[in-house]
């Protein structure tokens, strides 16, 4: 009886050290299939920035965030300490600003500051790191929806890449927008 449970026993841990083996045999096939599906891809263009980017610091989503979430609630001056000493910004509607973040705070309270209300409705987020730079990103799609003092109610899709430096402030963001579509009319009532 001793035999067959040391026999069980044996058959037990082989087959448990067999399959984790060759799961992680499986694991690093696949993850080399991976990488081997960018290795053997030929592009029309080469990146003048770059194309070697990874999954970055999801600490950065967290300030971008609360810095949106401020914006929203009309308390911006709460995340003056989320920008770098510098910095630049390119709106979509053509203006740049690039100076130090006491006047970068300043021009954001007066903008905001006429717009009414404010909603952004976050569609999704990634935090990005170029690996050949060494630099962290986060790129975010939003709806703003903003009602002006007449309770006009406006909506712009929102697509923007923010750049943060070393001590995890943000210095550089390009911002691209565009009008929600048009839905056509709904078709009378009979």
């Amino acid at each position: 009886m001793r035999k067959i449970y040391l026999f069980v026993s044996i058959a037990f841990l082989v087959s448990c050290t067999s399959g984790s083996n060759k799961t992680t045999t499986e694991a690093a096939k696949a993850s080399d299939s991976d990488s081997n599906k960018h290795d053997n891809v030929t592009y029309p263009y080469t990146a003048a920035y770059s194309s070697d980017f990874e999954i970055g610091d999801a600490k950065n989503v967290q300030t971008l965030l609360e810095l949106y979430q401020n914006w929203d609630n009309n308390t911006i001056e709460n995340s003056k300490n989320s920008f770098a000493d510098t910095d630049t910004m390119y709106f979509a509607d053509g203006n740049m600003f690039a100076g130090s973040r006491d006047s970068l705070i300043a021009v954001a309270k007066q903008v905001r500051g006429q717009m009414g209300k404010v909603v952004d409705s976050v569609h999704a987020w990634a935090p990005l790191r170029s690996k050949d730079r060494d630099e962290e990103w986060v790129v975010i799609w939003t709806r703003e929806y903003s009602t002006d003092a007449n309770g006009k109610t406006s909506a712009k899709e929102l697509q923007e890449t923010w750049r943060f430096d070393k001590n995890g402030k943000i210095n550089l963001m390009y911002q691209y927008a565009q009008a929600p579509p048009k839905m056509p009319p709904a078709p009378p009532k009979k």
